[in-house]
């Protein structure tokens, strides 16, 4: 009986003497906190150098706690003695006027493992508001703030859709009309150019009466009735042209002008170019006449 109380006294001191070799608290950095108010959990262990300690991870059970963040700090030996502390922010979201945590340290050994828990550390919520003035102050500020405006994109596509749609309805309508009303400023535009390099270029042939004037006049003449008449008058010789325009004084008019390049001789060439000019005029009223008649019957 008595060698077993001692056997007890033995177990219940080596015992004392281990636990006191580790030593682990924990408390909150500040005494009371507002509700999701972001906190300081410190939790410290001091232990032998030759031991191995563990703090928990992310994967503890926090409660009522929730995890924001861990920061762990160098480990710190001195005389064999090492002290470890780790720093858990954390948050509270419960009601309660009172919250509790207390997180264990884990002593690994090799076939077991020690657990060391440190008393609870208290947390107190916060719930008191500022007090407020009876009568609120507003302070003036007339200064301009400028606002940012805002494009609604979303306004603008649609409007722009609709605008593409009406303009398309309005060219599936009317697109013959916008046709020959294209194709006349174009006949008249041509027609000034025409004008225009047509007494240049007899300008020059009379001052000139080379054959290089003389074959631009023929040129430039060939290729403007050929636009009027959709005919291949640059092919054709000049009593071809007389006889397929039904006109033989257009070929008298164009072999006066041709004996200069193909015989060398100077002549007069006035009455022939004002012939010609008034031919190419005649094919241009017709055709932009064709081209408003055929307007007016759409």
């Amino acid at each position: 009986m008595a060698k077993g109380l001692l056997f007890i006294v033995a177990f219940l001191c080596s015992f004392a003497s281990i636990a006191q070799e580790v030593q682990v608290n924990a408390y909150f950095m500040q005494d009371s906190a507002k509700l999701g108010e972001r906190v300081g959990y410190v939790l410290k262990a001091q232990y032998p150098q030759e031991k191995q300690l563990i703090f928990p991870d992310s994967t503890f059970d926090f409660t009522p706690f929730e995890l924001l963040e861990k920061k762990t700090y160098t480990s710190y030996t001195r005389e064999g003695i090492t002290q470890d502390s780790v720093v858990y922010f954390v948050s509270n979201f419960e009601l309660d006027p009172s919250s509790y945590l207390t997180l264990p340290v884990f002593e690994l050994s090799r076939y077991d493992s020690i657990t060391y828990f440190p008393l609870e550390a208290e947390l107190k919520l916060k719930l008191t508001l500022d007090s407020i003035p009876e009568q609120p102050v507003f302070q003036e500020n007339n200064v301009y703030q400028s606002i940012e405006k805002k494009w609604n994109w979303m306004l603008i596509g649609g409007i722009a859709v609709i605008v593409l749609l009406i303009l398309g309805a309005l060219y599936w309508m009317f697109a013959d009309q916008i046709k020959k009303i294209l194709t006349e400023q174009g006949i008249k535009r041509r027609w000034g150019r025409f004008q225009k390099r047509w007494a240049q270029a007899t300008s020059e042939l009379e001052k000139e009466n080379s054959m290089e004037a003389a074959d631009e006049l023929l040129g430039l003449w060939k290729g403007y009735i050929e636009s009027l008449t959709s005919l291949p008058v640059r092919e054709w010789t000049s009593s071809e042209i007389g006889e397929k325009l039904g006109d033989m004084k257009i070929f008298s008019s164009l072999r006066a002008v041709e004996m200069i390049i193909y015989a060398g001789k100077k002549a007069e060439i006035k009455e022939a170019t004002d012939y010609l000019l008034q031919v190419a005029k005649e094919k241009y009223v017709e055709k932009l006449s064709k081209n408003k008649n055929a307007r007016a019957t759409v």
